[in-house]
C-alpha cells in the first residue's frame, strides 16, 4: 500500500516527538512492504509565523490531498496576545475538525505493567497494568445542539439554555467506530456509558446501540453502564474495561479521568477520524498525542516520544487497515519499556534518556 499523509508537526515539542516518529513508521511500514510518502506543513503558532494564521491555505491544501493527518501538539505562550479566535488551538485544531466532520475520538488508555507506579491507582489494584480505548462522539450532544443562549427574563434574572440532541444517523456512525475498535482487540467488549434513567437522548442511545451491535456485531459483547457508576469504576476497577462508548460530553470527562489514571500523558495517543473515506477506502483521520507541546521542556532532549509514535500505530490501524503494522510499532514500544529504557516523565526519578535515544530504542525493536 502507498499511504500519503501530511504531516503537521506543530510548535514547541511538536517537531521534536515528530522527527522521532516518522522513521519509525517508516521502519514499519516498510517491513510490511508499504510505502510511506510524505509531506510537511507549518499550522498552529508555527502557521501563524509562516504564514499569518494557524491553519494556512496551503497546509489545509495538503490535508485535502492526503490520506491522513500526522499532527503534533500546538500552542503555547509565544501566541498568547492573539486574538482567541484566531490562537493555534482553537484557529488549528477547531477549522480542521469541521473540514473533515471528524465525529469520532479514538482515545487509548495505555498504562504499561512496567510503568504502574506512574497511576494513582494502588499497583495491586492493576497488576497487568490498564489498556482500554475510549470511544467518544466529537461533533453532536450539547457541546452544539441548538438552541443554545443566555437571556434576561421578565423578573430580571439571567437564564442559560444548553441543548442536548442526538439523531440515530450520530448514533449509528459512532457505534460502527466503536464496533471496528473491539474487533481489533482481543477481548472484544463495548461498553456502553450513558444516563439512561434520566436523559432522552441516553435512552436513544442505549436503543440505537443495542440493536446496532445485536445486529452487525454477534461477536462482539456488549455491556452497560450509567455515567456516575462509570466515573467511579474507572478508579475502583480500571482494568475491566476495554472498549468504553459514550457521547460527547461524558466522553470529555470521562478520557480525561482515563488519562489521569494510566499515568503520563506522554504515553497516550489519540485519533479523531473523519466521515469521509481515504483513497483506499479507509475513514480519513487526524492523529494527535494527547499531551500539549510543552513549552517548558522544548529543544532540551526531554520530551517522551512514545504518544506521537503510537498515534502513529492508530493512524495505521484505522485510515490503512493495517493493524500487523500498528502491532508491530506498539511492541516495540512495549518492548522498549520493558527493557527499562525510560524518558524522564516515566522514570520516576531513576535514569532517564532524552527524546531521540528513546526513539532509536524503539526503531531497532521495529
Amino acid at each position: 500500500m502507498d499511504l500519503k499523509i501530511a504531516v503537521l508537526p506543530g510548535d514547541y515539542i511538536g517537531p521534536e516527538v515528530m522527527d522521532a516518529a516518522l522513521p519509525i513508521l517508516e521502519k514499519a511500514l516498510a517491513k510490511r512492504g508499504h510505502r510511506l510518502e510524505y509531506s510537511v506543513h507549518p499550522v498552529g503558532g508555527a502557521g501563524i509565523d509562516a504564514c499569518g494564521k494557524a491553519l494556512p491555505d496551503e497546509t489545509l491544501a495538503a490535508c485535502r490531498a492526503a490520506d491522513a493527518i500526522l499532527f503534533g501538539s500546538v500552542g503555547g505562550p509565544k501566541w498568547k496576545d492573539v486574538p482567541r479566535e484566531q490562537q493555534p488551538e482553537r484557529g488549528a485544531l477547531l477549522p480542521l475538525r469541521k473540514q473533515f466532520e471528524l465525529f469520532a475520538n479514538v482515545r487509548p488508555g495505555l498504562l504499561l505493567p512496567a510503568l504502574k507506579a506512574s497511576s494513582p491507582i494502588a499497583p495491586a489494584r492493576i497488576p497487568d497494568g490498564i489498556d482500554m480505548v475510549c470511544i467518544r462522539e466529537l461533533t453532536g450532544g450539547i457541546y452544539f445542539g441548538k438552541p443554545k443562549a443566555t437571556t434576561t427574563l421578565e423578573n430580571g434574572e439571567l437564564e442559560a439554555v444548553d441543548t442536548m440532541r442526538y439523531r440515530t444517523s450520530e448514533i449509528e456512525r459512532i457505534t460502527d467506530v466503536a464496533i471496528a475498535t473491539a474487533r481489533s482487540r482481543p477481548r472484544r467488549t463495548i461498553c456502553l456509558v450513558d444516563k439512561s434513567n434520566v436523559l432522552e437522548t441516553s435512552v436513544l442511545w442505549n436503543k440505537i446501540v443495542t440493536e446496532r451491535v445485536a445486529a452487525l456485531a454477534p461477536d462482539v459483547t456488549l455491556t452497560h453502564l450509567l455515567v456516575d457508576n462509570a466515573a467511579m469504576q474507572l478508579v475502583a476497577n480500571p482494568g475491566q474495561f476495554d472498549v468504553l462508548l459514550t457521547e460527547n460530553m461524558f466522553g470529555d470527562i470521562l478520557s480525561d479521568e482515563m488519562a489521569v489514571v494510566c499515568g503520563s500523558l506522554g504515553m497516550l495517543s489519540s485519533a479523531s477520524l473523519g466521515a469521509g473515506k481515504n483513497r483506499h477506502g479507509f475513514p480519513f483521520g487526524l492523529y494527535e498525542p494527547s499531551g500539549g507541546s510543552a513549552p517548558d521542556i522544548a529543544g532540551q532532549d526531554k520530551a517522551n516520544p512514545c504518544a506521537q509514535i503510537l498515534s502513529a500505530a492508530l493512524m495505521a490501524r484505522h485510515s490503512f487497515g493495517l493493524n500487523d503494522v500498528a502491532e508491530d510499532i506498539e511492541r516495540a514500544v512495549r518492548e522498549t519499556i520493558d527493557a527499562g529504557t525510560r524518558t524522564g516523565d516515566i522514570a520516576f526519578g531513576g535514569a532517564s534518556v532524552g527524546t531521540k535515544a528513546m526513539a532509536a530504542a524503539i526503531l531497532e525493536r521495529v
